[in-house]
């Protein structure tokens, strides 16, 4: 499991972003205008991103604690938007798989997900993420998620 700083592994070393935070966020915007007043990108590097869920009452679930959905919804967030700081705007690359184990019952605190892209190939890319409540160390959730990479245009 990623610690809240650690270098992010796996990625290829030598490429470089292709997007940087301002132009995720406006990409966010222009694509994805539901969820991108919800999202708050911390961190990006080439190996991944740290991504906030601004959590609201309709992200909670009866007994005032963030609703799954939800976690997959920051999960599957920041591995795209680690995946396009890599590849650059693509917005058809989707996810193809994903395994999400809850581990605690988060709170009612906005959520972080930490991603990690563990391999990066030419039509598809593997991460894992650890998603965490409000200031605490401990992960609520742990997931590995795969995209597709739509294929380059020729010509």
């Amino acid at each position: 499991m990623l610690g809240k700083y650690d270098d992010l592994r796996g990625a290829r070393i030598g490429m470089p972003i292709q997007m940087d935070i301002p132009a995720l966020e406006q990409f966010l915007l222009e694509w994805f205008p539901q969820v991108a007043d919800e999202i708050r990108i911390e961190a990006l590097d080439h190996q991944g991103a740290v991504v906030w869920l601004k959590v609201g009452d309709h992200h909670l679930r009866p007994g005032g604690t963030v609703s799954g959905p939800s976690i997959f919804l920051l999960a599957d967030v920041a591995v795209y938007l680690a995946l396009l700081a890599r590849i650059g705007p693509q917005a058809l690359a989707v996810t193809t798989n994903c395994t999400i184990n809850f581990l605690r019952k988060p709170g009612s605190a906005d959520i972080q997900a930490r991603s990690a892209i563990l391999k990066l190939g030419k039509t598809l890319c593997v991460s894992e993420v650890g998603v965490y409540s409000g200031d605490s160390p401990d992960p609520v959730a742990h997931a590995v998620l795969t995209y597709s990479i739509p294929p380059a245009k020729l010509g």
